[in-house]
């Protein structure tokens, strides 16, 4: 018995049609029923019917495609395990969310062109959602992400993060930002730059400034890219309502200054890690990793 004909087998299940299957394995028909009988052979009995167009699995059939899922994806993982073990070369492939992705995405790329030139990376930015459909495909390797959006399940290992503090950050020159103290109104009369509000948020603005700070209301400019709202805050009078630790860079060479709110913002981003459960991770994922431990925290 080979894994190839396991391979095959599943393919026929899952598609219920050789013709289907033989173009998802890249073979002839032919070739593909061989393989099948071939694995018959060596289990000693039937393992798919055939009932005029259709394909249908004998009770054997069902007992070995059950088994077999497992095999095969823990030898497609053998194979990978094996493929990681290379030297220095690899492939970084990682979904960001919109806080992630400020914080990690330029310097992630600039580590592996600067330092590891043999090392692919490749970026998703999208819907938490979306990406963890990518992950479970196996089109993505881990992703990095706000940790309210991901619900546990058994199939993932959510690694917690910590907490980022979020804040209001305007440019240095702006009319609040002498100011020792800033009002929610005084805020609102600019236009407030930030990511889409999840509900927890949106209850704690409420709860902490009012009515008038009710999610329709409070963000006039609103994007899941945060490099770009940061860029309108230094070139405009709005105010960048989000993780301070976003706008690190600007900060610290003074572009941007954060304003002294009362009463002081009382909520952060807590964002997590996440893989596949039993996946065996790439060593060049240790870069990824590294970077996550010196970004995504807050600023001094």
């Amino acid at each position: 018995m080979n894994i190839r004909s396991l391979e095959h087998l599943l393919a026929v299940a899952e598609t219920g049609s050789f013709s289907k299957a033989a173009e998802r394995c890249a073979l002839t028909q032919s070739a593909l029923s061989r393989s099948i009988q071939t694995l018959e052979n060596d289990l000693g009995g039937k393992l798919l019917d055939r009932i005029g167009k259709r394909n249908e699995l004998t009770p054997l059939g069902q007992q070995v495609v059950e088994r077999s899922r497992g095999i095969v994806r823990e030898a497609a993982e053998l194979k990978r395990g094996a493929e990681l073990l290379q030297d220095g070369a690899g492939l970084i492939r990682v979904g960001l969310g919109s806080g992630p992705g400020a914080l990690l995405m330029q310097p992630l790329m600039r580590l592996a062109a600067e330092q590891h030139p043999r090392v692919r990376v490749n970026i998703t930015r999208g819907p938490t959602e979306l990406q963890l459909v990518q992950l479970r495909a196996r089109q993505l390797d881990a992703m990095v992400v706000d940790a309210r959006r991901v619900q546990p399940a058994s199939d993932l290992k959510i690694e917690a993060l910590g907490e980022l503090r979020a804040g209001f950050v305007c440019r240095s020159d702006h009319p609040l930002a002498g100011k020792r103290q800033v009002s929610m109104a005084q805020m609102l009369s600019y236009p407030l730059a930030g990511t889409p509000l999840s509900a927890e948020v949106s209850r704690t603005l409420l709860e902490q400034y009012g009515p008038g700070s009710q999610a329709e209301n409070i963000t006039a400019i609103v994007c899941e890219d945060i490099a770009a709202l940061i860029a309108t805050v230094e070139q405009s009078q709005a105010i960048f309502l989000g993780i301070v630790a976003a706008a690190r860079e600007s900060l610290q060479a003074g572009r941007l200054r954060e304003l002294r709110v009362e009463p002081q913002l009382g909520i952060g981003a807590r964002f997590a890690y996440v893989t596949l459960s039993g996946r065996t991770e790439a060593p060049v994922m240790k870069l990824l990793r590294q970077m996550v431990q010196e970004r995504l925290r807050d600023t001094p």
